[in-house]
């Protein structure tokens, strides 16, 4: 890990200054909202219009903010539209703050269509973030139903992506 410069506060918390940059950087660059990153007992949260907030660790676990609903995203070409309520139907969800690659590499073909079949633990997508390329596998064997998302669209914390059935 980098080194950690300067302080923050009363705490005498270490921050990596260089990692909340590069956050800050990364909001500008995909579009997103927030980033959070926890590393053991810390965290970093950077926001547009609320500035950067660390916080110790806390003493119970707290559920995740509710999001606002914003429209769909429209599919991607070569993917049926999903219905309007498929994301709730038991949608593989992601597990971090990133942008999704439907495909492995510019002009390969894509992982999964609608239709596909698919096995436990095959690779669906990628979701790259902090410049690592995260595979997100199948929950479970099914066919795809939908894919929720585009290639190279940014992704929030738990956004739903692909409805395996």
């Amino acid at each position: 890990m980098a080194e950690r410069k300067g302080s923050a506060g009363k705490s005498g918390m270490n921050v990596d200054t260089s990692l909340v940059r590069e956050l800050a950087e990364m909001l500008g660059d995909t579009g997103l909202t927030e980033i959070e990153v926890e590393d053991g007992d810390r965290k970093v949260r950077v926001s547009r219009g609320g500035g950067v907030a660390m916080a110790a660790p806390a003493p119970m676990a707290a559920a995740p903010a509710p999001v606002a609903s914003a429209p769909a995203p429209a599919p991607a070409p070569g993917n049926d539209p999903a219905p309007a309520d498929a994301d709730a139907a038991g949608a593989l969800k992601s597990p971090m703050v990133g942008t999704v690659y439907l495909a492995p590499e510019p002009g390969a073909a894509d992982f999964v269509k609608v239709g596909d079949s698919v096995k436990e633990g095959q690779t669906l997508l990628i979701v790259e973030a902090m410049k690592v390329m995260n595979p997100i596998a199948a929950d479970k064997s099914g066919t795809v139903k939908a894919i929720l998302v585009e290639n190279a669209q940014p992704v929030e914390f738990d956004q739903p992506l692909v409805v395996v059935g």
